[in-house]
């Protein structure tokens, strides 16, 4: 089904807002954007979906590395176009591009092409993991490439993003990392806490530091709202005696002091972790990302993450050289049914990956939900969350398929 774009629109299905799952519910939209979402009694055409498919808002993606074979490090303006474009066909209408550990002249040139990406619209915005991450819980970043930071490192990479660094990954257990912190806040950019081997004492320290810079400053960037980086990942496990980061910041996000992310995809996190996960700081203080690479949604084959070989082997992206996990293969809305069938309900598994991210970027007035006067970004999908349609500002870059 083709729709016009710049006319009135209409979609009738189960709306998925903030409040809950709307039974017979409209979306309006013209032009760019909505125009109604709810309980509807316009007498006016209505595209009426199959009973049961459900229409979601746009999901938001904080941690995505790339997609459709583009890498958005290593990746020309064409890549990156590429990946883009794929994350939006797959459900996410919203994604920060990632960037991996490199040299630092990589990683400004990257954020120069990402810079250009994000002033012509296609992402929102960059997220740095690394290169200031711990050695010791690299992951599938290069430890050659990893660094203490220092205010002039910080302020380069701050330079090269030209406004648009939205979020940084780092480890607050590293020397110079009270200076990051503070780098960060004033020029608005999200300090984001992973792949740290600190114990609990240092991650309260971390995110102490975080929370009084940002109330000194009055952050005049993003939210303000730290985040966690794919929490339980590249961080100590939890043990009785030597609990680690994980209990810390999972009670803080119940809080409300910081938003923690999960790649809950069955590869880089068991059903019950994430139920649990869930269960201890709520829906509204979870991120859901696909931490996607350049492998997602292609065939088996080798891909690039940054300077490294990646390999796609079943359902898993791994190192080439050394079989370790190196990201996500699937989309952001493959990891909301995983978090479905994980036993989260859908409304919170969809706030997650939508209202939650927005907010954590200080987008909520534009993105995130169904709601009047936001941009018209919905995800169409059947009982089973299978993927049939994307509506992005308005226009079908995925056309509706019923």
């Amino acid at each position: 089904m083709a729709l016009a774009s710049g006319t009135p629109t209409a979609l009738s299905g189960r709306l998925v807002t903030e409040s809950g799952i709307v039974e017979d519910g409209v979306l309006r939209w013209e032009g760019t954007r909505i125009t109604g979402a709810g309980v509807d009694d316009q007498d006016q055409a209505v595209e009426q979906l199959p009973e049961g498919f459900l229409i979601l808002p746009g999901l938001i993606d904080l941690h995505c590395h790339g997609a459709g074979g583009g890498d958005f490090t290593s990746g020309s303006a064409a890549d990156i176009e590429a990946a883009a474009a794929h994350l939006h066909r797959s459900g996410s209408t919203t994604v920060l591009a990632s960037t991996c550990a490199a040299p630092l002249e990589d990683l400004e040139s990257a954020f120069g092409r990402l810079a250009a990406a994000a002033e012509s619209g296609l992402v929102a915005g960059i997220h740095a993991e690394g290169p200031f991450l711990s050695r010791r819980r690299n992951g599938a970043h290069d430890p050659e490439f990893l660094l203490l930071p220092t205010q002039q490192d910080v302020a380069r990479l701050v330079t090269a993003g030209r406004g648009h660094l939205a979020s940084m990954t780092y480890a607050p257990e590293l020397p110079g990392s009270d200076v990051l912190v503070y780098e960060l806040v004033m020029h608005g950019v999200i300090p984001s806490i992973g792949h740290t081997d600190s114990t609990t004492e240092e991650a309260t320290a971390g995110l102490d530091l975080i929370n009084e810079e940002l109330a000194a400053t009055g952050f005049a960037g993003f939210s303000g709202r730290p985040t966690a980086t794919h929490l339980f990942n590249a961080m100590p496990a939890i043990h009785h005696r030597s609990p680690g980061p994980v209990p810390l910041l999972l009670q803080r996000a119940r809080a409300g002091e910081i938003a923690v992310e999960l790649i809950a995809d069955n590869v880089h996190l068991h059903p019950e972790t994430v139920r649990m996960a869930f269960t201890i700081a709520g829906s509204e203080n979870i991120c859901l990302v696909s931490d996607s690479t350049a492998a997602a949604g292609c065939a088996t084959g080798t891909y690039r993450l940054g300077r490294s070989e990646i390999s796609l082997v079943g359902d898993s992206a791994v190192l080439t050289a050394t079989g370790a996990l190196a990201g996500g293969s699937g989309s952001l809305l493959d990891v909301v049914r995983c978090t479905v069938e994980a036993g989260v309900g859908l409304a919170d598994a969809v706030r997650s990956a939508a209202a939650v991210p927005a907010v954590v970027l200080g987008l909520a007035d534009e993105l995130g939900s169904l709601r009047t006067g936001l941009r018209a970004d919905a995800v169409v999908v059947s009982p089973d969350l299978e993927l049939r349609g994307v509506l992005r500002a308005g226009a079908w870059v995925r056309p509706l398929d019923i």
